[in-house]
């Protein structure tokens, strides 16, 4: 666990959160359908504890859709090429609402065609991957996520990045309780959790990052400005970050890893970043059966002393937060404050 934070700590309420990220996308010149879309997402990742994905980044995205680098006006288009598949073009635009008009069409293939796929491109950083996937399980499919991001880990035996941190999600439905989601980044932490500890006055711990030398590091600092980050597994985190960058980049016509700009500067134009998501109906595959299998396999997990289901702590996280509500940095806090009154 990391150390209590070096920095003055500010509470808000998960409206507050809301309400926060809503009027700062908008003074950053994001339309109202855009802004609710990325609104929703925030507020997930701030209620779920997953800090580097919630008000975190929303300075970035603020500036990014104030120089251009998102077009926080653009309007998704989509088509569906064949009948198990579903293409969305995002137009420079936030990853969020192409994902959003993608999904009901989405819904509706892999019910009539037993499986479908969507891909989305020319889109940008998605959030948590974990947030989109449990959607598609709470309309009763099996979920699989694929993102790619711009270049941050080096592949097996080099040392230049050539894959980004490259996340994949999975959610299976479950009667009468929320979807099991499994969220995993191709590196040891998210690039995103170093935004987190830079903001928060914490070091990183060893084997997240490499500084520009390929050095370990402690400093969060030193892994964003030149850094890369540490494949998870070695060899088997580099193996799983090239599948996902063959789904969500080179099979959706989106920029692929090592072409695509920086998530975490003003440079370089749009990345052009793509996700693609799976949807298969388990009904005529699973059996009769299907809900008391899923129940028994995961008892075996549960049942096991200090083993645990992946989303668990997500999922205390929801009530804890909902009760208490969300604590950031006081600086990040009034930064995001000053961006809303323009």
């Amino acid at each position: 666990m990391s150390a209590p934070s070096s920095v003055p700590m500010v509470a808000l309420t998960l409206k507050e959160v809301e309400d926060l990220t809503l009027a700062t996308l908008r003074a950053s010149g994001v339309n109202e359908t855009n802004a609710r879309s990325v609104t929703d997402s925030v507020v997930a990742a701030e209620a779920e504890g997953v800090h580097s994905h919630g008000l975190a980044r929303l300075p970035t995205y603020c500036a990014h859709a104030k120089v251009g680098k998102i077009d926080g006006k653009a309007t998704p288009s989509h088509s569906r090429p064949k009948p198990g598949l579903v293409r969305v073009d995002a137009a420079d635009g936030f990853a969020h609402p192409a994902i959003d008009l993608g999904l009901p069409t989405l819904f509706e293939a892999a019910k009539s065609q037993g499986i479908a796929a969507l891909a989305v491109t020319n889109s940008y950083n998605c959030g948590v991957v974990g947030y989109h996937v449990e959607r598609i399980a709470k309309a009763g499919f099996m979920a699989l996520g694929f993102v790619n991001a711009p270049a941050s880990i080096a592949p097996v035996g080099g040392t230049k990045p050539v894959f980004g941190t490259n996340p994949i999600a999975f959610a299976v439905p479950r009667a009468g309780e929320d979807p099991l989601v499994l969220d995993q980044s191709s590196s040891v932490i998210a690039k995103s959790e170093l935004i987190v500890h830079d903001q928060r006055g914490e070091k990183i711990p060893l084997g997240w990052a490499l500084d520009k030398d390929g050095q370990p590091t402690t400093d969060p600092k030193a892994g964003l400005n030149g850094g890369t980050m540490v494949p998870s597994g070695g060899h088997k985190g580099a193996g799983l970050a090239l599948i996902v960058e063959m789904f969500a980049a080179w099979l959706t016509h989106a920029s692929l890893s090592i072409d695509a700009s920086s998530f975490a500067d003003n440079v370089g134009g749009s990345p052009r970043t793509g996700q693609f998501f799976i949807a298969v109906d388990p009904g005529p595959l699973a059996g009769p059966d299907a809900g008391a299998r899923l129940a028994h396999l995961f008892a075996a997990i549960v049942d096991q002393e200090g083993a645990r289901l992946p989303g668990t702590r997500r999922a205390a996280a929801r009530i804890r937060t909902a009760k208490d509500g969300v604590t950031i940095p006081k600086a990040l806090a009034e930064k995001l404050q000053a961006i809303a009154v323009g």
